[in-house]
């Protein structure tokens, strides 16, 4: 007998701070935004912390960036001129395909679609600005 789709939830917040304009080549303005998310991750009924961080540097104009791990690796490009984005993202023998869809200025949600042939996963996040 087949199983069915394995799920997982994850709860917690994503704080953006300025990223400051040290580093390689220090600038007085901020260099983009550090986005960390925090909070807890369950799969298969059994709940643990988990966290990531990204750097959102700045793209070619207003309204977009270029997204990298927290290590400095390159993540994949975003602009969000339009309210929506797509963007890949290969990962060994894998491919992310990210959807972005901004609906407001507090609200706004990202699909990875993750398929290969070490991972078939849908990640959705919905984000909602706190007052």
């Amino acid at each position: 007998m087949a199983a069915g789709p394995a799920e997982g939830r994850f709860s917690g917040t994503t704080r953006f701070t300025p990223l400051d304009g040290t580093g390689p080549r220090p600038t007085a303005a901020p260099a983009g935004l550090l986005h960390h998310e925090s909070g807890t991750f369950t799969w298969h009924g059994v709940a643990r912390p988990a966290e990531r961080t990204l750097r959102f540097l700045p793209g070619e104009g207003p309204g977009t960036a270029a997204v990298h791990f927290a290590d400095g690796r390159f993540f994949h490009d975003l602009d969000l001129r339009s309210g929506r984005h797509t963007a890949d993202h290969p990962c060994a023998r894998d491919l992310y395909r990210g959807a972005f869809e901004v609906y407001d200025a507090d609200r706004w949600r990202t699909r990875w679609r993750v398929a290969g042939p070490a991972k078939d996963l849908l990640l959705t996040t919905d984000y909602t600005r706190l007052p």
